[in-house]
């Protein structure tokens, strides 16, 4: 008989220093000057039982005296109602904003310039931007007047009257173009003038960065290890050293470290792999029963904060003034 429990337990790790099963480098970088790397930089993941897979009670039992592994109410990890694809899709949405997100960090970590523009992240299909404006779009001026923030697109666009041609002039990938979209009103607000997207932050940079991550990897929680192997590659130092180093946590586009589930689980596999340190947000310190023999577990904040650890840790004068987790 089926039971609503899921298990985690530790997952395979990838060098992202290092070609991967297809032969393609995990990580290429054009249009900056990049240098060699020693060691290895391994992204930690969590095998998860499948949406389509149930455990039953003896399963379930017997999961959970086993060392390095969890036991969750399903509800926990598979919100009821959602189906594979669904599921698919949003795990893979958040490896492409985590990857993202790391370009960026990473880029800036380097003192390469990085701009933020206002982006246009969803177009309504029967707006006035249908077929003019697409997602992804970075807005750079409206009316040939400069936009740095999504307030300042919103206030040249009121600043029209509804019917009006609004000039915008947007960066598609490489290109600049300058479509012209003719505001319209809502029925609720009939004197307001309106374009039909949504907006957020995006960024422009002169490097491309492209990633060669099994497809089937999904989640945001290698945000701190795309941006470290970035700025490594990046970076004439050797910021690795020769050594195996894991971790996991998300990245913000400012360089901030965020919380990941797992860890007990991706220390396992770190320690598998025979990485000799790992990398964890410091707000995950608090989940750590148990260090595996031989692995050294450094808490970080900051993208900032884990290159100067790791700079640390590799001169033996002030490798044992690097904090650990308690």
């Amino acid at each position: 008989v089926p039971v609503p429990y899921v298990t985690w337990s530790p997952g395979a790790t990838y060098d992202l220093l290092a070609p991967q099963a297809a032969g393609e480098d995990a990580i290429s970088i054009t249009g900056a000057d990049t240098y060699p790397t020693t060691g290895q930089l391994r992204m930690t993941t969590v095998s998860v039982t499948s949406p389509i897979s149930s455990l039953s009670l003896p399963e379930v039992l017997f999961s959970y005296w086993l060392p390095s592994r969890q036991v969750l109410p399903r509800n926990a990890i598979y919100r009821p109602g959602e189906d594979t694809p669904q599921i698919t899709a949003e795990e893979t949405q958040l490896m492409d904003d985590s990857q993202s997100k790391a370009i960026v960090a990473a880029l800036r970590q380097s003192g390469i310039e990085v701009r933020n523009w206002p982006m246009v992240t969803t177009v309504s299909n029967s707006g006035p931007s249908a077929d003019v404006l697409k997602p992804g779009d970075l807005i750079k001026a409206v009316d040939g007047k400069t936009t740095e923030t999504v307030q300042k697109v919103q206030q040249l666009i009121s600043g029209h009257h509804v019917g009006d041609p609004v000039v915008f002039t947007v960066l598609r990938g490489q290109t600049t173009l300058r479509p012209t979209v003719i505001t319209r009103a809502t029925v609720n607000s009939p004197k307001k003038p309106i374009v039909g997207v949504g907006l957020s932050i995006g960024y422009s940079y002169s490097p491309q960065v492209t990633f060669a991550i099994d497809p089937t990897i999904g989640g945001s929680s290698a945000g701190l290890m795309f941006a470290l192997s970035i700025h490594d590659l990046l970076s004439s130092a050797d910021l690795v050293a020769g050594r195996i180093i894991a971790g996991s946590g998300t990245m913000d586009a400012d360089g901030q470290v965020g919380r990941v589930g797992g860890i007990q689980e991706k220390l396992a596999a770190a320690a598998r792999d025979q990485a000799s340190i790992f990398l964890l947000p410091k707000e995950n310190c608090v989940d750590v029963d148990e260090v595996p023999k031989g692995l050294r577990v450094v808490p970080v904040e900051s993208l900032a904060g884990a290159t100067q650890a790791l700079q640390q840790l590799a001169d033996p004068a002030q490798a044992d003034s690097v904090p650990g987790c308690p």
